[in-house]
């Protein structure tokens, strides 16, 4: 049995210590790229590109989602190297176009969420 599972009866104090690394030993570009692929997972799922997805399509939800990835891809592409910056650049890419096409509507060149970030966006 491991030191964080509790046995019956004891107080279940879980030992955080061995469930977690140290915040400070994970590298900045890891952080970084792990949050842009929560909010591209997020975003995708709220354009209705997933399984089931025109019941969680939420435009509203998706541009806010979309407006923050491209300020976090765009504030970040000089300090996590062309490496990891290029895919993240094509994701938001993909789901600005992909928000385009989702829209009775759509917004004009530069107008589109994150555009403000990123510039306009053309297929």
């Amino acid at each position: 049995m491991s030191d964080a599972t509790p046995i019956s009866g004891e107080n279940p104090t879980p030992d955080f210590d061995t469930m977690t690394r140290d915040i400070a030993d994970v590298p900045a570009v890891e952080v970084i790229t792990t949050v842009a692929v929560h909010l591209m997972s997020a975003a995708a799922v709220n354009l209705g590109l997933a399984e089931d997805g025109e019941r969680h399509k939420d435009l509203d939800e998706a541009r806010k989602l979309i407006t923050a990835l491209a300020g976090l891809v765009t504030a970040s592409a000089t300090e996590v190297s062309n490496f990891h910056a290029a895919p993240l650049r094509d994701g938001l890419k993909s789901l600005q176009l992909a928000f385009r096409e989702a829209s009775v509507v759509p917004d004009e060149p530069g107008q589109g969420p994150g555009e403000k970030f990123t510039g306009p966006v053309y297929a």
